[in-house]
């Protein structure tokens, strides 16, 4: 059990039946009247986000996210699959689970999928990955008056935006967090 006087950005508890996750918590204590803690939480199956305040000494129960290592193998319509690395099963997780930043992940590529209870509910892809730019328009000389960018298709079908020195066939690094182009590789 947590209290709600405990919360840190991160913790996750459960609620109402549901799994939240903190993002940001304020601990008020007002001059007139009691205290409480105002929190920004998620709901980490659903992926809503609400404001909400507690009194402090509220309970919750602590919900343990799972987070285990899997390579992906790959996809079959609307599945992708996934093998534990320990066991070899291959476990097919539907394309809604999936984030935006899914698209930088080609095969083979070790992820971190989350699970609450045995249900998996979302896939974090790594960090930092580097793919190979498959199509962009040659860079014009000359055009370089301020770090000017142009768009870039990379090899997983994801498009970026690039600096005009990066050519095709290139290996570049990128952030998948904000899906922005880092270095070369």
């Amino acid at each position: 059990m947590i209290s709600a006087g405990d919360f840190r950005n991160g913790v996750t508890f459960e609620m109402d039946g549901n799994v939240y996750q903190i993002i940001e918590f304020q601990h008020v204590k007002p001059g007139k009247g009691a205290a409480f803690v105002r929190t920004k939480i998620r709901n980490v199956i659903a992926g809503s986000v609400v404001e909400k305040t507690f009194n402090p000494t509220e309970k919750f129960p602590t919900a343990y996210i799972e987070r285990k290592d899997m390579e992906y193998s790959y996809s079959d319509g609307g599945l992708y699959y996934f093998m534990d690395p320990e066991s070899y099963e291959l476990v097919p997780i539907n394309e809604s689970e999936l984030g935006d930043n899914f698209k930088f992940v080609k095969e083979n590529m070790v992820c971190k999928v989350l699970s609450y209870k045995g249900k998996v509910f979302g896939v974090e892809p790594p960090t930092f990955v580097e793919l190979q730019v498959a199509k962009t328009e040659p860079g014009v000389k000359g055009d370089t008056a301020t770090n000017a960018t142009k768009p870039a298709t990379l090899e997983t079908g994801a498009e970026i935006r690039v600096p005009l020195f990066i050519n095709e066939g290139e290996m570049i690094r990128i952030d998948t967090r904000t899906g922005e182009y880092m270095e070369r590789a």
